[in-house]
Protein backbone atom coordinates (compact mmCIF):
# COMPACT_ATOMS: atom_id res chain seq x y z
CA UNK A 1 0.00 0.00 0.00
CA UNK A 2 1.46 3.37 -0.93
CA UNK A 3 2.77 5.37 1.78
CA UNK A 4 0.85 8.61 0.32
CA UNK A 5 -2.33 6.58 1.45
CA UNK A 6 -1.54 6.58 5.11
CA UNK A 7 0.00 9.58 5.68
CA UNK A 8 -2.60 12.84 5.28
CA UNK A 9 -1.13 15.57 3.46
CA UNK A 10 -1.00 18.24 5.86
CA UNK A 11 1.60 16.26 7.60
CA UNK A 12 3.12 15.63 4.53
CA UNK A 13 3.75 19.62 3.59
CA UNK A 14 4.11 20.15 7.33
CA UNK A 15 7.19 17.72 6.74
CA UNK A 16 8.41 19.18 3.74
CA UNK A 17 7.71 22.49 5.19
CA UNK A 18 10.38 21.70 8.38
CA UNK A 19 13.31 20.58 5.91
CA UNK A 20 13.12 23.78 2.80
CA UNK A 21 13.64 25.65 6.54
CA UNK A 22 13.15 29.16 7.54
CA UNK A 23 14.72 30.96 5.12
CA UNK A 24 12.81 29.45 2.08
CA UNK A 25 9.23 29.66 3.98
CA UNK A 26 9.90 33.32 4.76
CA UNK A 27 10.62 34.46 1.36
CA UNK A 28 7.68 32.60 0.38
CA UNK A 29 5.13 33.69 3.09
CA UNK A 30 6.22 37.52 2.41
CA UNK A 31 5.66 36.88 -1.49
CA UNK A 32 2.33 35.52 -0.50
CA UNK A 33 1.74 38.80 1.93
CA UNK A 34 2.66 40.86 -1.24
CA UNK A 35 0.31 39.26 -3.51
CA UNK A 36 -2.33 39.50 -0.22
CA UNK A 37 -1.95 43.08 0.25
CA UNK A 38 -2.21 44.19 -3.59
CA UNK A 39 1.60 45.60 -3.43
CA UNK A 40 2.60 42.92 -6.28
CA UNK A 41 -0.36 44.15 -8.39
CA UNK A 42 -0.21 47.55 -7.86
CA UNK A 43 3.94 47.23 -9.06
CA UNK A 44 2.20 45.78 -11.59
CA UNK A 45 -0.53 47.89 -13.23
CA UNK A 46 -2.13 47.79 -16.68
CA UNK A 47 1.20 49.54 -18.81
CA UNK A 48 1.04 50.88 -22.35
CA UNK A 49 2.43 48.18 -24.44
CA UNK A 50 5.89 49.68 -26.09
CA UNK A 51 5.91 50.83 -29.58
CA UNK A 52 8.36 51.22 -32.35
CA UNK A 53 11.11 51.27 -33.13
CA UNK A 54 12.55 48.83 -31.21
CA UNK A 55 15.96 49.12 -33.24
CA UNK A 56 17.97 51.98 -34.71
CA UNK A 57 18.69 52.26 -38.07
CA UNK A 58 22.02 50.98 -38.49
CA UNK A 59 23.84 48.33 -40.44
CA UNK A 60 24.88 45.39 -38.54
CA UNK A 61 28.37 44.71 -37.89
CA UNK A 62 30.12 42.40 -40.23
CA UNK A 63 29.66 38.40 -39.10
CA UNK A 64 31.88 35.73 -38.42
CA UNK A 65 31.99 33.27 -41.11
CA UNK A 66 30.63 30.23 -39.75
CA UNK A 67 30.61 26.90 -41.11
CA UNK A 68 28.36 26.46 -44.71
CA UNK A 69 26.37 23.19 -42.17
CA UNK A 70 25.87 26.10 -39.46
CA UNK A 71 24.25 28.72 -41.76
CA UNK A 72 21.94 25.62 -43.50
CA UNK A 73 20.96 25.36 -40.04
CA UNK A 74 20.19 29.08 -38.86
CA UNK A 75 18.02 29.40 -42.80
CA UNK A 76 15.97 26.24 -41.51
CA UNK A 77 15.40 27.31 -38.28
CA UNK A 78 14.10 30.55 -39.14
CA UNK A 79 11.90 29.15 -41.55
CA UNK A 80 10.07 27.60 -38.63
CA UNK A 81 10.06 30.63 -36.02
CA UNK A 82 6.99 29.99 -33.49
CA UNK A 83 4.26 32.79 -33.79
CA UNK A 84 4.46 35.63 -31.50
CA UNK A 85 0.92 35.12 -30.29
CA UNK A 86 1.56 31.68 -28.93
CA UNK A 87 -0.49 31.24 -25.84
CA UNK A 88 -1.86 27.73 -25.60
CA UNK A 89 -5.02 28.09 -24.10
CA UNK A 90 -4.24 30.16 -21.51
CA UNK A 91 -6.05 33.67 -21.63
CA UNK A 92 -3.65 36.32 -23.19
CA UNK A 93 -5.42 39.42 -21.41
CA UNK A 94 -5.88 37.54 -17.90
CA UNK A 95 -3.81 39.15 -15.34
CA UNK A 96 -0.42 37.61 -15.06
CA UNK A 97 -0.40 37.32 -11.20
CA UNK A 98 -3.68 35.67 -10.84
CA UNK A 99 -3.35 33.02 -13.60
CA UNK A 100 -4.33 29.13 -13.41
CA UNK A 101 -0.95 27.63 -14.85
CA UNK A 102 -1.85 24.11 -14.53
CA UNK A 103 -5.47 23.76 -15.03
CA UNK A 104 -5.88 25.09 -18.69
CA UNK A 105 -2.72 22.87 -19.79
CA UNK A 106 0.99 22.59 -19.99
CA UNK A 107 2.60 26.22 -19.72
CA UNK A 108 5.68 24.85 -20.53
CA UNK A 109 5.87 24.94 -24.29
CA UNK A 110 4.03 28.21 -24.31
CA UNK A 111 7.13 29.98 -21.96
CA UNK A 112 9.69 27.78 -24.22
CA UNK A 113 8.03 30.31 -27.05
CA UNK A 114 7.65 33.28 -24.96
CA UNK A 115 11.22 33.69 -24.68
CA UNK A 116 12.69 34.96 -27.68
CA UNK A 117 15.20 32.48 -28.41
CA UNK A 118 14.47 33.59 -32.23
CA UNK A 119 15.70 37.56 -31.29
CA UNK A 120 19.64 36.29 -31.20
CA UNK A 121 19.00 34.14 -34.41
CA UNK A 122 17.50 36.57 -36.00
CA UNK A 123 20.51 38.93 -35.24
CA UNK A 124 23.12 36.82 -36.60
CA UNK A 125 21.42 36.26 -39.56
CA UNK A 126 21.03 40.00 -40.21
CA UNK A 127 25.20 40.17 -39.72
CA UNK A 128 25.52 37.06 -42.20
CA UNK A 129 23.01 38.11 -44.82
CA UNK A 130 22.54 42.21 -44.26
CA UNK A 131 20.26 42.47 -47.80
CA UNK A 132 17.68 39.86 -46.81
CA UNK A 133 15.94 42.09 -44.27
CA UNK A 134 16.72 39.72 -41.19
CA UNK A 135 16.68 43.14 -38.87
CA UNK A 136 13.45 44.29 -40.13
CA UNK A 137 12.37 41.43 -39.62
CA UNK A 138 13.49 41.42 -35.57
CA UNK A 139 11.61 44.65 -35.84
CA UNK A 140 8.50 43.28 -36.81
CA UNK A 141 8.69 40.34 -34.92
CA UNK A 142 9.75 42.56 -31.19
CA UNK A 143 6.42 44.67 -32.47
CA UNK A 144 4.33 41.88 -32.91
CA UNK A 145 5.05 40.45 -29.52
CA UNK A 146 4.36 43.69 -27.68
CA UNK A 147 0.94 44.00 -29.22
CA UNK A 148 0.11 40.18 -28.71
CA UNK A 149 1.28 40.62 -25.14
CA UNK A 150 0.02 43.64 -23.44
CA UNK A 151 2.17 44.21 -20.28
CA UNK A 152 1.48 41.64 -16.86
CA UNK A 153 -1.55 40.45 -18.69
CA UNK A 154 -1.17 36.71 -19.98
CA UNK A 155 0.84 34.02 -19.65
CA UNK A 156 4.22 35.37 -20.87
CA UNK A 157 4.29 37.71 -17.85
CA UNK A 158 3.36 35.33 -15.33
CA UNK A 159 6.72 34.70 -14.71
CA UNK A 160 9.36 36.35 -13.29
CA UNK A 161 12.49 34.04 -14.68
CA UNK A 162 10.80 33.85 -18.26
CA UNK A 163 10.34 37.59 -18.12
CA UNK A 164 14.24 37.34 -17.23
CA UNK A 165 15.21 35.03 -19.74
CA UNK A 166 13.31 37.02 -22.42
CA UNK A 167 15.24 39.95 -21.36
CA UNK A 168 18.69 38.31 -21.75
CA UNK A 169 17.70 36.95 -25.42
CA UNK A 170 16.86 40.74 -26.37
CA UNK A 171 19.90 42.22 -24.34
CA UNK A 172 22.05 39.37 -26.73
CA UNK A 173 20.15 40.20 -30.03
CA UNK A 174 21.18 44.01 -29.44
CA UNK A 175 24.60 43.30 -28.33
CA UNK A 176 25.27 40.96 -31.28
CA UNK A 177 23.97 43.86 -33.60
CA UNK A 178 26.10 46.38 -31.31
CA UNK A 179 23.07 48.26 -30.67
CA UNK A 180 23.28 47.34 -26.66
CA UNK A 181 25.02 50.88 -25.93
CA UNK A 182 22.33 53.48 -26.92
CA UNK A 183 19.11 52.02 -27.09
CA UNK A 184 16.12 52.34 -29.89
CA UNK A 185 13.26 54.10 -27.60
CA UNK A 186 11.27 50.56 -28.02
CA UNK A 187 13.95 48.41 -26.75
CA UNK A 188 14.52 50.69 -23.40
CA UNK A 189 10.56 50.26 -23.26
CA UNK A 190 10.74 46.68 -23.36
CA UNK A 191 13.58 46.25 -20.72
CA UNK A 192 12.15 48.33 -18.07
CA UNK A 193 8.50 46.93 -18.23
CA UNK A 194 10.84 43.30 -17.85
CA UNK A 195 12.88 44.55 -14.83
CA UNK A 196 9.37 45.82 -13.47
CA UNK A 197 8.15 42.29 -14.01
CA UNK A 198 11.26 40.84 -12.48
CA UNK A 199 11.25 42.84 -9.47
CA UNK A 200 7.69 42.73 -8.34
CA UNK A 201 7.79 38.99 -6.93
CA UNK A 202 11.82 38.63 -6.06
CA UNK A 203 10.45 37.35 -2.88
CA UNK A 204 9.08 33.86 -4.81
CA UNK A 205 12.75 33.50 -6.85
CA UNK A 206 14.56 33.60 -3.44
CA UNK A 207 11.77 31.20 -1.77
CA UNK A 208 12.70 28.70 -4.76
CA UNK A 209 16.61 28.06 -4.33
CA UNK A 210 16.86 26.92 -8.18
CA UNK A 211 17.15 28.40 -11.42
CA UNK A 212 14.97 31.13 -10.65
CA UNK A 213 16.86 32.44 -7.80
CA UNK A 214 19.59 32.74 -10.74
CA UNK A 215 18.08 33.82 -13.49
CA UNK A 216 16.01 36.62 -12.13
CA UNK A 217 18.76 38.72 -10.84
CA UNK A 218 20.63 38.29 -13.65
CA UNK A 219 17.65 39.33 -15.66
CA UNK A 220 17.43 42.56 -13.64
CA UNK A 221 21.43 42.88 -13.87
CA UNK A 222 21.35 42.57 -17.84
CA UNK A 223 18.18 45.43 -17.60
CA UNK A 224 20.19 47.51 -15.53
CA UNK A 225 22.96 47.47 -17.84
CA UNK A 226 21.61 48.26 -20.86
CA UNK A 227 19.55 50.89 -19.65
CA UNK A 228 22.07 52.85 -17.53
CA UNK A 229 20.58 52.36 -14.29
CA UNK A 230 23.62 52.23 -11.81
CA UNK A 231 21.13 50.86 -9.01
CA UNK A 232 19.19 48.63 -11.12
CA UNK A 233 22.57 46.57 -12.16
CA UNK A 234 24.07 47.20 -9.14
CA UNK A 235 21.09 45.47 -6.87
CA UNK A 236 21.04 42.51 -9.79
CA UNK A 237 24.64 41.83 -8.90
CA UNK A 238 24.23 41.37 -5.50
CA UNK A 239 22.04 39.37 -5.65
CA UNK A 240 23.04 37.36 -8.34
CA UNK A 241 26.57 36.55 -6.43
CA UNK A 242 24.73 35.97 -3.21
CA UNK A 243 21.77 33.49 -4.90
CA UNK A 244 25.76 31.93 -6.42
CA UNK A 245 27.13 31.31 -3.43
CA UNK A 246 24.24 30.25 -1.74
CA UNK A 247 22.73 27.25 -4.38
CA UNK A 248 26.45 26.13 -6.29
CA UNK A 249 29.28 24.89 -3.52
CA UNK A 250 32.48 25.18 -4.21
CA UNK A 251 33.03 22.35 -5.90
CA UNK A 252 30.57 23.04 -8.43
CA UNK A 253 27.66 21.37 -7.15
CA UNK A 254 24.14 23.03 -7.90
CA UNK A 255 21.21 22.69 -5.46
CA UNK A 256 18.69 21.65 -8.49
CA UNK A 257 20.85 18.41 -8.99
CA UNK A 258 20.05 18.26 -12.88
CA UNK A 259 22.08 18.15 -15.82
CA UNK A 260 19.54 20.17 -17.60
CA UNK A 261 18.95 23.01 -14.96
CA UNK A 262 22.73 23.30 -14.67
CA UNK A 263 22.98 23.95 -18.15
CA UNK A 264 20.49 27.27 -17.99
CA UNK A 265 22.41 28.06 -15.30
CA UNK A 266 25.61 27.93 -17.06
CA UNK A 267 24.08 29.59 -20.19
CA UNK A 268 22.66 32.66 -18.07
CA UNK A 269 25.64 33.17 -16.15
CA UNK A 270 27.77 33.03 -18.97
CA UNK A 271 25.60 35.74 -20.94
CA UNK A 272 25.81 37.91 -17.80
CA UNK A 273 29.50 37.91 -17.91
CA UNK A 274 29.37 38.18 -21.46
CA UNK A 275 27.69 41.40 -21.39
CA UNK A 276 29.50 42.94 -18.55
CA UNK A 277 32.78 42.81 -19.97
CA UNK A 278 31.59 44.11 -23.40
CA UNK A 279 30.13 47.06 -20.99
CA UNK A 280 33.39 47.38 -18.80
CA UNK A 281 31.25 47.18 -15.98
CA UNK A 282 32.95 45.92 -12.54
CA UNK A 283 33.30 42.33 -11.51
CA UNK A 284 30.41 40.43 -10.01
CA UNK A 285 31.35 40.24 -6.30
CA UNK A 286 32.83 37.17 -5.26
CA UNK A 287 32.19 34.44 -5.07
CA UNK A 288 31.23 34.80 -8.37
CA UNK A 289 34.03 33.93 -10.57
CA UNK A 290 35.09 30.99 -8.21
CA UNK A 291 31.69 29.28 -7.78
CA UNK A 292 30.65 29.93 -11.76
CA UNK A 293 34.05 28.03 -13.06
CA UNK A 294 33.44 25.45 -10.78
CA UNK A 295 29.86 24.73 -12.11
CA UNK A 296 31.70 24.97 -15.69
CA UNK A 297 34.21 22.20 -14.71
CA UNK A 298 31.11 19.84 -13.35
CA UNK A 299 29.42 20.02 -16.00
CA UNK A 300 32.60 19.79 -18.75
CA UNK A 301 33.15 16.34 -16.32
CA UNK A 302 29.48 14.67 -17.74
CA UNK A 303 29.35 15.81 -21.06
CA UNK A 304 30.21 13.15 -23.82
CA UNK A 305 31.89 13.40 -27.27
CA UNK A 306 28.88 14.83 -28.87
CA UNK A 307 27.86 17.01 -26.38
CA UNK A 308 24.87 15.00 -24.92
CA UNK A 309 24.57 14.70 -20.84
CA UNK A 310 22.98 12.23 -18.82
CA UNK A 311 19.74 13.11 -18.14
CA UNK A 312 19.87 13.38 -14.26
CA UNK A 313 17.37 15.24 -12.95
CA UNK A 314 14.26 17.04 -14.00
CA UNK A 315 14.70 18.18 -17.94
CA UNK A 316 12.63 20.55 -19.97
CA UNK A 317 14.20 20.82 -23.00
CA UNK A 318 15.87 24.62 -22.40
CA UNK A 319 18.69 25.54 -24.72
CA UNK A 320 18.74 29.12 -23.79
CA UNK A 321 20.91 31.27 -25.58
CA UNK A 322 21.73 28.80 -28.08
CA UNK A 323 23.91 30.75 -30.42
CA UNK A 324 25.33 26.94 -31.74
CA UNK A 325 22.17 26.42 -32.81
CA UNK A 326 22.99 23.07 -31.46
CA UNK A 327 19.42 22.13 -29.30
CA UNK A 328 18.77 20.43 -26.03
CA UNK A 329 20.60 17.56 -26.88
CA UNK A 330 23.71 19.21 -27.51
CA UNK A 331 25.22 21.10 -24.95
CA UNK A 332 28.46 21.55 -26.42
CA UNK A 333 28.04 25.20 -26.85
CA UNK A 334 27.13 25.27 -23.17
CA UNK A 335 29.72 24.04 -21.71
CA UNK A 336 32.55 25.40 -24.11
CA UNK A 337 31.14 28.95 -23.76
CA UNK A 338 31.33 28.32 -19.84
CA UNK A 339 34.11 27.17 -19.75
CA UNK A 340 36.32 29.36 -21.89
CA UNK A 341 34.67 32.25 -19.88
CA UNK A 342 34.85 31.27 -16.49
CA UNK A 343 37.53 28.48 -16.21
CA UNK A 344 39.75 29.78 -18.82
CA UNK A 345 39.87 26.22 -20.52
CA UNK A 346 38.31 24.47 -23.12
CA UNK A 347 35.99 21.18 -22.94
CA UNK A 348 37.45 20.25 -26.16
CA UNK A 349 34.71 21.46 -28.37
CA UNK A 350 37.06 24.11 -29.68
CA UNK A 351 35.40 25.01 -33.22
CA UNK A 352 32.26 25.64 -31.30
CA UNK A 353 30.69 28.12 -33.32
CA UNK A 354 28.68 30.20 -30.42
CA UNK A 355 31.95 30.78 -29.10
CA UNK A 356 33.00 32.63 -32.51
CA UNK A 357 29.91 34.99 -31.86
CA UNK A 358 31.01 35.85 -29.24
CA UNK A 359 34.60 36.70 -29.94
CA UNK A 360 35.45 34.56 -26.89
CA UNK A 361 39.51 33.29 -27.55
CA UNK A 362 40.89 29.80 -28.00
CA UNK A 363 42.06 27.76 -24.78
CA UNK A 364 43.74 25.54 -23.47
CA UNK A 365 42.09 22.20 -23.25
CA UNK A 366 40.73 20.84 -19.76
CA UNK A 367 40.77 17.15 -18.32
CA UNK A 368 38.41 16.08 -16.46
CA UNK A 369 39.54 13.99 -13.14
CA UNK A 370 39.47 10.38 -13.08
CA UNK A 371 36.96 10.85 -9.69
CA UNK A 372 35.69 13.41 -8.24
CA UNK A 373 32.39 14.29 -5.75
CA UNK A 374 30.61 17.53 -5.63
CA UNK A 375 27.46 18.19 -3.56
CA UNK A 376 24.99 15.81 -5.01
CA UNK A 377 27.00 14.02 -6.83
CA UNK A 378 29.90 12.27 -7.47
CA UNK A 379 31.47 10.88 -10.43
CA UNK A 380 34.29 8.63 -12.71
CA UNK A 381 35.95 8.68 -15.40
CA UNK A 382 38.10 5.31 -16.91
CA UNK A 383 38.89 3.66 -20.29
CA UNK A 384 36.53 6.31 -22.74
CA UNK A 385 33.88 5.78 -20.21
CA UNK A 386 31.99 8.01 -18.01
CA UNK A 387 29.79 7.21 -14.60
CA UNK A 388 27.86 9.24 -12.48
CA UNK A 389 26.17 8.79 -8.77
CA UNK A 390 23.47 10.59 -7.46
CA UNK A 391 24.50 11.25 -3.39
CA UNK A 392 23.58 13.98 -0.77
CA UNK A 393 23.97 15.93 1.15
CA UNK A 394 20.19 16.76 0.97
CA UNK A 395 20.26 20.36 2.06
CA UNK A 396 17.98 21.20 -0.50
CA UNK A 397 14.72 19.46 -1.90
CA UNK A 398 15.40 16.44 -4.09
CA UNK A 399 13.58 17.02 -7.61
CA UNK A 400 12.81 13.19 -8.15
CA UNK A 401 13.33 9.93 -6.04
CA UNK A 402 17.22 9.34 -7.78
CA UNK A 403 18.68 9.06 -5.06
CA UNK A 404 21.58 6.64 -5.70
CA UNK A 405 20.86 6.30 -9.36
CA UNK A 406 24.04 5.34 -11.01
CA UNK A 407 24.37 6.10 -14.95
CA UNK A 408 27.18 4.80 -17.05
CA UNK A 409 28.07 5.64 -20.23
CA UNK A 410 30.53 4.50 -23.08
CA UNK A 411 31.70 7.48 -24.96
CA UNK A 412 28.22 8.97 -26.76
CA UNK A 413 26.58 5.98 -26.13
CA UNK A 414 24.47 5.23 -22.75
CA UNK A 415 24.99 2.16 -21.37
CA UNK A 416 22.25 2.36 -17.59
CA UNK A 417 20.53 5.47 -18.06
CA UNK A 418 17.94 7.87 -16.66
CA UNK A 419 14.05 7.88 -17.42
CA UNK A 420 13.94 10.99 -17.93
CA UNK A 421 11.02 13.51 -16.85
CA UNK A 422 7.69 13.40 -19.16
CA UNK A 423 6.21 16.75 -18.55
CA UNK A 424 5.36 19.39 -15.36
CA UNK A 425 1.65 19.13 -16.83
CA UNK A 426 0.99 16.33 -19.11
CA UNK A 427 -2.55 15.70 -21.03
CA UNK A 428 -4.92 14.27 -18.68
CA UNK A 429 -4.23 10.29 -20.92
CA UNK A 430 -0.68 11.12 -19.71
CA UNK A 431 -0.88 12.01 -16.52
CA UNK A 432 0.87 8.78 -14.77
CA UNK A 433 3.96 10.41 -16.33
CA UNK A 434 3.69 12.47 -13.10
CA UNK A 435 3.90 9.98 -11.00
CA UNK A 436 6.07 7.41 -12.91
CA UNK A 437 9.11 9.45 -14.07
CA UNK A 438 10.17 11.06 -10.19
CA UNK A 439 9.92 7.79 -8.94
CA UNK A 440 12.39 5.61 -7.47
CA UNK A 441 11.64 2.54 -9.83
CA UNK A 442 12.55 5.46 -12.70
CA UNK A 443 16.05 5.38 -11.81
CA UNK A 444 18.88 2.47 -11.46
CA UNK A 445 19.10 1.95 -7.97
CA UNK A 446 16.95 -0.38 -5.46
CA UNK A 447 12.78 0.10 -4.34
CA UNK A 448 11.80 -2.55 -1.30
CA UNK A 449 8.17 -3.63 -1.09
CA UNK A 450 7.69 -1.45 -4.20
CA UNK A 451 7.31 1.50 -1.59
CA UNK A 452 8.46 5.04 -2.95
CA UNK A 453 11.56 5.89 -0.55
CA UNK A 454 9.84 9.63 -0.09
CA UNK A 455 6.23 10.42 -0.56
CA UNK A 456 5.02 13.10 -2.82
CA UNK A 457 3.76 16.44 -0.99
CA UNK A 458 3.24 18.18 -4.42
CA UNK A 459 3.86 18.54 -8.01
CA UNK A 460 6.99 19.10 -7.40
CA UNK A 461 7.69 18.44 -3.15
CA UNK A 462 8.97 15.29 -1.58
CA UNK A 463 8.25 14.82 2.09
CA UNK A 464 10.03 12.46 4.62
CA UNK A 465 13.78 12.93 2.73
CA UNK A 466 16.08 9.92 3.36
CA UNK A 467 19.19 10.62 5.50
CA UNK A 468 22.49 10.31 3.49
CA UNK A 469 25.64 9.64 4.67
CA UNK A 470 29.67 9.53 2.16
CA UNK A 471 31.32 6.90 1.64
CA UNK A 472 34.63 6.56 -0.32
CA UNK A 473 33.53 4.98 -2.94
CA UNK A 474 29.69 5.76 -2.71
CA UNK A 475 27.16 6.63 -0.30
CA UNK A 476 24.42 5.20 2.12
CA UNK A 477 20.97 6.14 2.92
CA UNK A 478 18.17 5.47 5.45
CA UNK A 479 14.67 5.63 4.20
CA UNK A 480 11.64 6.98 6.90
CA UNK A 481 10.71 3.24 6.33
CA UNK A 482 14.04 2.11 7.91
CA UNK A 483 15.58 0.47 4.58
CA UNK A 484 19.22 0.91 4.21
CA UNK A 485 20.77 0.99 1.18
CA UNK A 486 24.74 1.60 0.49
CA UNK A 487 26.01 1.70 -2.75
CA UNK A 488 29.57 1.34 -3.98
CA UNK A 489 31.23 2.05 -7.41
CA UNK A 490 34.40 0.89 -8.96
CA UNK A 491 36.15 -0.03 -12.22
CA UNK A 492 38.72 -1.99 -13.59
CA UNK A 493 39.97 -0.58 -16.92
CA UNK A 494 36.36 -1.57 -18.90
CA UNK A 495 34.81 -3.53 -16.01
CA UNK A 496 32.62 -1.34 -13.79
CA UNK A 497 31.39 -3.12 -10.12
CA UNK A 498 28.25 -1.84 -8.34
CA UNK A 499 28.21 -3.48 -4.86
CA UNK A 500 24.64 -2.92 -3.22
CA UNK A 501 24.16 -3.92 0.70
CA UNK A 502 20.45 -3.77 2.16
CA UNK A 503 19.09 -3.83 5.37
CA UNK A 504 15.75 -2.78 7.37
CA UNK A 505 12.84 -5.00 7.57
CA UNK A 506 11.90 -5.48 3.84
CA UNK A 507 9.83 -8.27 2.29
CA UNK A 508 10.74 -7.67 -1.33
CA UNK A 509 13.86 -5.69 -2.87
CA UNK A 510 14.00 -4.83 -6.53
CA UNK A 511 16.91 -3.54 -8.26
CA UNK A 512 16.16 -1.79 -12.08
CA UNK A 513 18.78 -1.06 -14.27
CA UNK A 514 17.53 0.84 -17.34
CA UNK A 515 19.36 0.07 -20.48
CA UNK A 516 20.39 2.30 -23.59
CA UNK A 517 19.66 1.99 -26.53
CA UNK A 518 20.73 -1.54 -28.46
CA UNK A 519 19.35 -4.79 -29.01
CA UNK A 520 19.88 -6.63 -25.83
CA UNK A 521 18.63 -10.07 -24.43
CA UNK A 522 18.71 -12.04 -21.41
CA UNK A 523 21.29 -14.12 -20.10
CA UNK A 524 20.98 -16.68 -17.30
CA UNK A 525 23.24 -14.19 -15.28
CA UNK A 526 22.00 -10.80 -16.33
CA UNK A 527 21.85 -9.08 -19.72
CA UNK A 528 24.11 -9.19 -23.03
CA UNK A 529 23.95 -6.19 -25.61
CA UNK A 530 26.45 -2.95 -26.03
CA UNK A 531 28.07 -4.49 -23.09
CA UNK A 532 27.78 -7.35 -20.71
CA UNK A 533 25.75 -7.67 -17.00
CA UNK A 534 25.88 -9.65 -14.88
CA UNK A 535 24.19 -9.54 -11.64
CA UNK A 536 24.80 -11.99 -8.27
CA UNK A 537 23.91 -11.60 -4.47
CA UNK A 538 23.86 -13.74 -1.03
CA UNK A 539 20.12 -14.79 -1.83
CA UNK A 540 18.41 -16.51 -4.82
CA UNK A 541 17.64 -13.25 -7.50
CA UNK A 542 14.81 -13.37 -10.29
CA UNK A 543 16.48 -11.55 -13.25
CA UNK A 544 14.47 -10.53 -16.37
CA UNK A 545 14.52 -7.93 -19.02
CA UNK A 546 11.35 -6.08 -18.57
CA UNK A 547 9.45 -2.88 -20.43
CA UNK A 548 9.32 0.52 -19.29
CA UNK A 549 8.97 4.04 -19.91
CA UNK A 550 11.70 6.79 -20.71
CA UNK A 551 11.44 10.33 -21.60
CA UNK A 552 14.11 10.83 -24.82
CA UNK A 553 12.81 14.83 -24.78
CA UNK A 554 10.05 16.91 -22.54
CA UNK A 555 6.49 15.92 -23.35
CA UNK A 556 7.81 12.99 -24.86
CA UNK A 557 7.24 8.50 -23.73
CA UNK A 558 8.48 6.16 -25.39
CA UNK A 559 8.83 2.14 -24.63
CA UNK A 560 12.18 1.09 -23.06
CA UNK A 561 14.18 -1.65 -21.55
CA UNK A 562 14.79 -2.74 -18.00
CA UNK A 563 17.04 -5.45 -16.31
CA UNK A 564 15.06 -5.84 -12.64
CA UNK A 565 16.91 -8.49 -10.01
CA UNK A 566 14.03 -9.42 -7.71
CA UNK A 567 14.50 -11.25 -4.51
CA UNK A 568 13.20 -11.76 -1.21
CA UNK A 569 14.67 -11.26 2.49
CA UNK A 570 16.67 -11.72 3.70
CA UNK A 571 19.42 -10.22 1.76
CA UNK A 572 22.25 -8.30 2.52
CA UNK A 573 24.04 -7.75 -0.65
CA UNK A 574 23.78 -7.67 -4.64
CA UNK A 575 26.34 -6.82 -7.18
CA UNK A 576 26.44 -5.86 -10.86
CA UNK A 577 29.01 -6.16 -13.53
CA UNK A 578 28.86 -4.36 -16.28
CA UNK A 579 31.55 -5.21 -18.91
CA UNK A 580 32.11 -2.74 -21.74
CA UNK A 581 33.39 -3.80 -25.10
Amino acid sequence: MPIQARIPRTLLLADAAWRLGPRALGHYGLHRLSLASGQAARRLADAVAPGGPFLADLPPPAAPLPPQAWQAKLRARLAVLPPPRHHGAFDPLAPALGMDLFRPGDVRPVWEAGRLACLPQLAQAARLWPEEGHQAALEARLAAWCAANPPFRGPHWACGQEAALRALHLALALALLGQDRALAPGARDVLALHARRIGATTHYAQAQDNNHSISEPAGLFACGLLLGDAALREGGARALSAALARLVAADGGFAQVSTGYHRLLLDVLAIVEWLRRRHGAPAFPAPFAERAAAAARWLAGLVAPDGALPRLGHQDGSAFADLALAGPDDASGSIERAMRLFAGASAGFAEEPGCGWLALPAAPGFTPPTFWRAAGSMGWRRDGAHALLRTGPLRFRPGQADLLHFELWDGATPVLTDAGTGAYNPAPADRWWLAYFSSAAAHNTITFDEREPMPRAGRFLHARWPRLTPLPDGAALRDAHGHRHARRVSAEGRLWRVRDEVGGGFSTMALRWRLGPGAWRATPDGATGPARISITGDAPLTLRLEEGWESPAYGKARRCTLLVARAAAPLRWIETEVGLA
